[in-house]
């Protein structure tokens, strides 16, 4: 998600630039020479011994939107508190992530870990000295540097050669969950009708509303299943160029508002809207909003980023008061005449989500990277996502690229609502998912059950989601500083984007739509944004020089 930033980018830059003045501290290099090796526990003679000696920290997610559950409520993270002996405080950001930021920095209040995107916000902490290097430990402790690997890593060295980020939900295979859902028992009240372009969907929506008046008949999350919208129109066009800014255009990125297909799919969602066949809040609901229509299956289709999130435990809950009811995704929409194997309604990254940093407030870094580094190895996976030893896995065993993969129980396939509970619970505690382990480990043996007894999210992930993501790696950290010349750019860019597209979705007809967007076009160059694009192609090259091994 794109954190909204209350507080201009230039007076954060002076707080950061005075407070290191204040703290009159020097840049201490990292040495990456060490190579002492662990076992999975992070346990070295000469290392941080988890488990045996205490761990408290604080830590901040740095999101309006996030909230950290208490640790130690939840079977899994009371498991880790009391037999690794870790404690995580959490620090909120009250909902308002810049304006916290700003606050923790003038007070010298920093938290021990910040949990944020990667990008300008990294990268002003790092240039302010606040940051941890964290070569040394890298090289320490073994799980990051096997399950991640040189490429990944490299990707996270800043430009003084130093890594200072711990990435999460990291890959070297495609990932990712969104796509679109559709609530069956409607469908096949209606005759379970062909749904594949966008003509099909459009008469879908139609015949939904004309049944089915207090359903929705599209819902698209928070907003970002109208950016899904998007990939339906143009083959190789990923969401995440939505989301840049910026789209490819030979060895070029250029204007998302001159882009044809942006275009094309503006107009199909205005209409859509105008149709009320979308939901008419759709850019102002919160994600509670949203998730008690899909779990009252209130709605027709549903798309988002990550709907296998809500629809998951949606389904079960469905099926369980009705047989006949129950959620499913479908192949991605696109246009008439399109390659439907090149739509892409999402994207994924070697590089993953978002990072951990751990700021130079932490009285123990090497403690507190010890217990990111196991948690991100198999045991602290197996123990976060489905909890202790003995409920839904015992023991573990080999399959292809994974030694300790877990040997699920009985109880993982008979106590559907319960296990999909735990996981709801403890998604919000997973700051260091291991793609790769976490989905070969429950892939290999969902997929050995009869599909009535596989898990709903990973039977769509390995069907459809997985399949339709578009590698986005070349283009990760092409965001300018703040306080350039380029990211002041880029927030104007915003800006002009953000009301535009609002401006888009309620227009009145399509001569609107197309009236708004060239406005916006002109505005945008107006700021500079031919500038912008331009630092965003060279950054661009860089990654792909960088992928190259150059």
């Amino acid at each position: 998600m794109r954190i909204t930033k209350k507080l201009s980018a230039l007076s954060l830059v002076a707080i950061l630039m005075i407070f290191t003045l204040m703290a009159g501290c020097s840049k201490e290099s990292a040495s990456s020479d060490s190579k002492g090796k662990t076992s999975d526990s992070g346990k070295e003679n000469s290392g941080f011994k988890l488990g045996e000696d205490e761990l408290e920290y604080t830590m901040y997610g740095h999101y309006d939107w996030y909230t950290m559950p208490k640790w130690g409520e939840d079977i899994a993270s009371k498991w880790i508190k009391e037999n690794k002996k870790v404690n995580v405080v959490p620090v909120s950001s009250g909902g308002n992530a810049a304006q916290k930021f700003n606050t923790m920095i003038v007070a010298n209040d920093l938290p021990d870990v910040i949990w944020m995107d990667r990008g300008p916000d990294v990268d002003k902490l790092r240039e302010a000295d606040m940051l941890v290097p964290l070569d040394e430990y890298i090289e320490k402790y073994p799980n990051l540097k096997e399950w991640a690997g040189e490429s990944t890593l490299n990707m996270l060295r800043a430009e003084d050669g130093h890594i200072y980020q711990f990435p999460n939900w990291y890959t070297s295979q495609p990932n990712g969950n969104s796509g679109y859902v559709v609530n069956e028992k409607m469908y096949k009240e209606l005759g379970s009708p062909k749904l594949e372009t966008t003509d099909d969907l459009y008469s879908y929506l139609k015949q939904i509303k004309e049944k089915y008046p207090d359903i929705v008949p599209y819902e698209p999350g928070q907003g970002d299943g109208l950016d899904i919208l998007y990939s339906a129109f143009g083959e190789d066009h990923t969401t995440a160029f939505v989301g840049m800014r910026a789209v490819p255009k030979g060895d070029k990125l250029t204007s998302i508002f001159a882009d044809p297909v942006y275009k094309e799919s503006m107009l199909y969602i205005s209409k859509l809207f105008r149709e009320k066949l979308i939901s008419q809040d759709a850019l102002t609901q919160t994600s509670d909003q949203v998730k008690e229509k899909v779990m009252t299956g209130k709605f027709a289709v549903y798309a988002g980023s990550s709907p296998t999130v809500n629809s998951n435990l949606a389904d079960s809950i469905l099926r369980a008061e009705d047989p006949d009811a129950g959620l499913k995704m479908v192949w991605p929409f696109h246009k008439e005449g399109l390659d439907k194997e090149k739509i892409w309604t999402g994207s994924w990254s070697q590089l993953g989500w978002n990072v951990s940093v751990i700021t130079k407030a932490a009285k123990n870094p090497e403690a507190i990277f010890a217990f990111l580094d196991w948690y991100t190895g198999p045991e602290g996976q197996r123990h976060i996502f489905w909890g202790p030893e003995g409920l839904y896995w015992e023991g573990t065993h080999s399959i292809e690229g994974i030694d300790e993969a877990p040997v699920f129980t009985d109880k993982f396939v008979t106590d559907v609502a319960e296990r999909d509970k735990l996981m709801e619970t403890t998604d919000p505690l997973q700051w260091t998912g291991n793609t790769v382990y976490i989905d070969k480990s429950k892939t290999e043996f969902e997929l050995s059950l009869p599909e009535e007894q596989q898990n709903w999210a990973t039977r769509y992930q390995s069907q459809i989601t997985w399949k339709t993501q578009y590698n986005t790696t070349e283009f990760v950290n092409l965001s300018p500083m703040p306080d350039s010349e380029e990211g002041l750019i880029e927030q104007r860019i915003n800006d002009i984007y953000d009301e535009a597209h609002a401006k888009a979705v309620h227009a009145k007809s399509d001569a609107d739509v197309i009236k708004i967007l060239e406005e916006a076009e002109k505005s945008a160059q107006a700021v500079g944004y031919d500038k912008l694009l331009e630092f965003k192609t060279n950054k661009w090259k860089e990654n792909l020089a960088k992928m190259n091994g150059n």
